[in-house]
């Protein structure tokens, strides 16, 4: 059976019908932990649902936090997938369930969760990917140290590598990106008064995560975040339409070097995103890094940089070569050469 052959304008409105069928995403993001992200989650869900529309709960953490545990009562949930992991019984979003119900609209907490070994997807922004691409609306929530490609700032600004991250791209896909702000002498009072974590963990945590001068980086981040969304949204809806070869593009040279590598990953999404560009990654291997040369260890954290640099949008280009610069400027030719064909 042959292939349908479609006409440039055909498969225009191919792409325009899929991206019209995918669900639309909602992220509520935040300086820290307390500020109120899932409270604002399920305020707007009762208001959804007093209007009419099929919302439910897909996943919400409360953290025991009696306010947010309030607002859960009267929001129809979709029951969590239990699993047993390491002799003990968990608990996980369970996305077959919400893709057979097909609710208007699923709240999705816990954006940087990573999923219990052997679940479908390993992360939960994975999920939220599979439930959008299903046309199912998402509201989420995510901390602002979540971030992969700002990594390296919050490292600065806490001490503390976050393990649990999530690809920039989830912001530039999501629809509407949401600051939730508090003052940091507010958010420390809300600490003391046991509204983000019980009685034992209050200290631990003002001694260390909770103090002022790290909170008001943090929250610094979060609104130059949210601004650059609303920013990058007017570059591509009004801007890229009148100018689309205005935009930029992105090579980012990386060797077998695990740390520096994931600088310039990390440094060159966050360029591409904030111009709404596309890049790409280079390697090139040498003769002395060949596969049967190069140590397993660093063989090992090039295929993650590849993987990381891939979740956060980059094109992967490997070449051979024993002159790097060479293979630097060919990339480039090649790269201008294909924009213009």
């Amino acid at each position: 059976m042959l292939e349908k052959k479609y006409t440039p304008e055909e498969w225009l409105q191919r792409v325009q019908q899929a991206e019209n069928n995918k669900g639309k995403l909602k992220v509520y993001i935040g300086m820290s932990a307390g500020v109120g992200k899932s409270y604002r989650m399920l305020q707007e869900a009762h208001q959804l649902l007093k209007s009419g529309v099929d919302v439910r709960i897909g996943y919400i953490e409360t953290h025991e936090r009696l306010e947010t545990a309030a607002l859960v009562e009267g929001l129809p949930a979709i029951p969590r997938r239990e699993v047993f992991y390491k002799g003990k019984k968990l608990e996980e979003l369970d996305v077959q369930a919400i893709l057979l119900t097909r609710p208007d609209i699923v709240l999705i907490d816990e954006l940087a969760h990573t999923n219990i070994p052997g679940s479908k997807n390993e992360k939960r922004w994975q999920d939220v990917l599979e439930v959008l691409a299903a046309g199912i609306n998402v509201i989420s929530a995510v901390n602002i140290q979540h971030i992969e490609s700002i990594n390296e700032e919050v490292k600065q600004i806490t001490g503390v590598e976050v393990q649990e991250r999530v690809p920039d791209k989830i912001l530039q896909v999501a629809d509407e990106v949401v600051n939730i702000d508090l003052p940091a002498d507010e958010l420390i009072r809300r600490l003391r008064e046991g509204k983000i974590y019980d009685s034992t963990k209050i200290q631990q945590a003002l001694t260390n995560f909770f103090q002022p001068d790290k909170i008001l980086q943090l929250r610094e981040l979060a609104l130059k975040e949210v601004a650059g969304q609303v920013e990058r949204k007017v570059d591509y809806s009004i801007t890229y339409q009148k100018n689309p070869f205005r935009h930029e593009r992105f090579l980012a040279c990386i060797s077998s070097n695990h740390e520096m590598a994931q600088r310039i990953i990390r440094k060159t999404a966050r360029l591409a995103s904030y111009y709404n560009s596309q890049w790409c990654v280079l390697y090139v291997q040498t003769a002395r890094e060949a596969h049967d040369k190069i140590p397993l260890d660093k063989q090992r954290h090039l295929i993650n940089n590849f993987k990381n640099a891939t979740e956060l949008g980059a094109e992967i280009i490997q070449k051979k070569g024993e002159h790097i610069a060479e293979a630097i400027i060919q990339t480039i030719e090649e790269k201008i050469s294909q924009r213009f064909v």
